[in-house]
């Protein structure tokens, strides 16, 4: 019984735990995406218009978006007490807005309706912010697959949500309110425990590389069988019974990887505790302190000392010469012949907070490449429906689901290669921010040209390079600004989502209200790819400003490695 406890006790404490609860909070933190069926509710409802629905829209794209109240809570805040917070702020948002559709509550005026929109879909900020502050602090040595992962399940969220309703049936819509009113909250307080950095096993293990492996087959296989059974119930008219065993099939899938925590806790052995504490140490280290510190600062003497023609020399060649200015400046520090200076401020690698990351070049550079990049899929996926009817497609909610599945892939795969990136070559990983942004700009064009079948191109190009950039950018952020205030940094980049929609799609504003064939959005096309092709410049801009980053964070475990 005692050896059951312990195990036990080491399975809520594993953070392979953490992770597939994290992965099962982000399942339902997707319901902005809701927001295309659940407005045609309550324009009827209500009697809105279509101008009037689309003021709540922006209310749901800030709500999706302003997070700095959520990254400055789980600075404070237990991570349950700040999941708590985005989960009753989800409940009474949306809840209120059930109410009053369904005549149970007064009807508020325009501005009112658009707070709670605000405040129902701002609890998927917490969500969000939790489940990765705590992962990427759990895995810092994986944080592209961790966090590519986490924000794809929360790019399949909306496609989980409609299986669930589809499966409930109801003929009255405004149950999918209600739906999304309780259903995430009720799933985040069953798991808000559990969403937490945990101690003392942080390092990678030899288990974590097939761990992984078993968790991207598993999303191979959700993202291939939730396009199917969209295909499936979009072309054929299905029994009910189907659907219900459709669903119950997809939830075995989301369940599946809870076996990873189990087979470690319970039927591997344990590392011993002794070997444990030891392994710890170095992960604990603070930055900034003993060895560690002068070490930080010499490599930034060695910045401002070596001669600007060292960088011009043959990779090994510039390596020696740096190496032999390092050594005299260690040896001169030591006999005290030179004071190193310490510059105020921590240096790129380190943990920064957003005051100190506002005034750095490379932040910038982060945020309007992913401003220009992002805005512009964003702006795509929003005007999907409208771009495919003006093509003389019929059934456009396939293309939106289809993205959705792009995106989903896209996030996936962009953590997994960023990470072969920076693991085997030690070279920047917004490098693979600049790829995903020239795919896109590919996609922009075969979206403008309209050729047969170009709008399948298009969408699939644009989906996979949109969900990159949310694998990418938040492991490049917490690589370059550090993970102490990895939330209110992220918080304050994901700004640059609606942001870049709002200026990508301001030379669609005077086009007619319909129109048919490619001429349609052909300027507006080849404008965002324009866009995505100065992302790709400010991506190399960074990639060149963080070559001796990469390869001071990564270049010794490659150097290991290959010994």
């Amino acid at each position: 019984m005692g050896k059951f406890r312990e195990r036990f006790v080491s399975f809520f404490n594993n953070r392979w735990l953490v992770f597939v609860a994290a992965m099962w909070i982000q399942s339902c933190a997707g319901i902005g995406y809701l927001f295309g069926s659940i407005s045609p509710v309550i324009k009827s409802s209500l009697n809105y218009n279509q101008k009037q629905i689309a003021r709540l829209g922006v209310a749901k794209d800030l709500g999706d978006s302003v997070g700095f109240l959520a990254g400055s809570l789980c600075e404070v805040l237990p991570m349950w007490g700040a999941l708590l917070v985005g989960a009753l702020q989800n409940f009474i948002g949306y809840g209120w807005v059930w109410l009053i559709v369904t005549g149970r509550a007064p009807v508020l005026p325009l501005w009112a309706m658009c707070i709670l929109i605000f405040v129902g879909n701002n609890g998927e900020t917490y969500f969000n912010t939790a489940a990765l502050v705590s992962c990427v602090q759990n895995f810092p040595k994986s944080r592209g697959p961790v966090v590519g992962i986490l924000k794809g399940f929360a790019g399949l969220g909306g496609a989980i949500l409609t299986q669930v309703y589809t499966m409930i049936h109801s003929p009255d819509h405004a149950n999918l309110i209600f739906m999304v009113a309780v259903g995430p909250a009720m799933v985040v307080i069953a798991l808000m425990f559990i969403i937490r950095p945990v101690g003392g096993h942080r390092q990678v293990r030899p288990s974590d590389s097939s761990s992984f492996t078993f968790i991207y087959s598993v999303c191979l296989l959700l993202a291939a069988y939730l396009m199917g059974v969209m295909l499936v119930e979009d072309l054929v008219d299905l029994n009910h019974t189907v659907i219900i065993i459709f669903t119950v099939i997809l939830f075995v899938l989301l369940f599946i990887p809870i076996v990873i925590p189990i087979i470690l806790s319970f039927f591997l052995e344990r590392t011993d505790p002794a070997a444990e504490a030891l392994l710890s140490k170095p992960e604990n280290m603070e930055p900034g302190k003993s060895n560690q510190e002068t070490h930080e600062v010499i490599l930034s003497e060695v910045e401002d000392e070596k001669p600007k023609d060292v960088d011009l020399l043959p990779a090994s060649e510039r390596r020696k010469r740096i190496a032999q200015l390092q050594a005299r400046l260690f040896h001169a520090a030591a006999e005290g012949a030179v004071r190193v200076k310490r510059r105020r401020g921590p240096h790129r690698g380190e943990d920064f907070t957003l005051t100190q990351a506002l005034i750095k070049a490379d932040f910038w550079l982060i945020f309007f490449s992913l401003l220009l990049g992002s805005g512009s899929g964003l702006t795509v996926i929003d005007n999907l429906g409208q771009m495919s009817q003006s093509l003389g497609y019929d059934n456009t909610h396939i293309f939106v689901s289809m993205i959705s599945i792009w995106n989903f892939l896209g996030r996936v795969g962009g953590g997994y290669f960023s990470e072969i990136i920076v693991r085997d070559y030690a070279y920047p990983r917004p490098v693979a921010m600049a790829v995903a942004q020239f795919v896109m700009a590919i996609g922009h064009i075969f979206l403008g040209m309209g050729w047969p079948g170009a709008l399948y191109v298009g969408t699939l190009l644009i989906g996979l390079g949109y969900g990159a950039h949310w694998a990418i950018v938040p492991a490049a952020a917490s690589e370059l600004f550090g993970l102490k205030k990895f939330g209110a940094l992220y918080n304050f980049l994901t700004l640059a989502n609606p942001a870049g929609s709002i200026f990508a799609s301001m030379p669609s504003v005077d086009e007619p209200l319909k129109c048919d064939g490619s001429i349609c959005y052909f300027l507006t096309s080849m404008i965002m790819s324009g866009l995505c092709i100065v992302a790709v410049i400010l991506s190399m801009i960074l990639v060149h400003r963080t070559t001796n980053v990469y390869s001071h964070l990564y270049g010794k475990s490659r150097s290991s490695n290959l010994v």
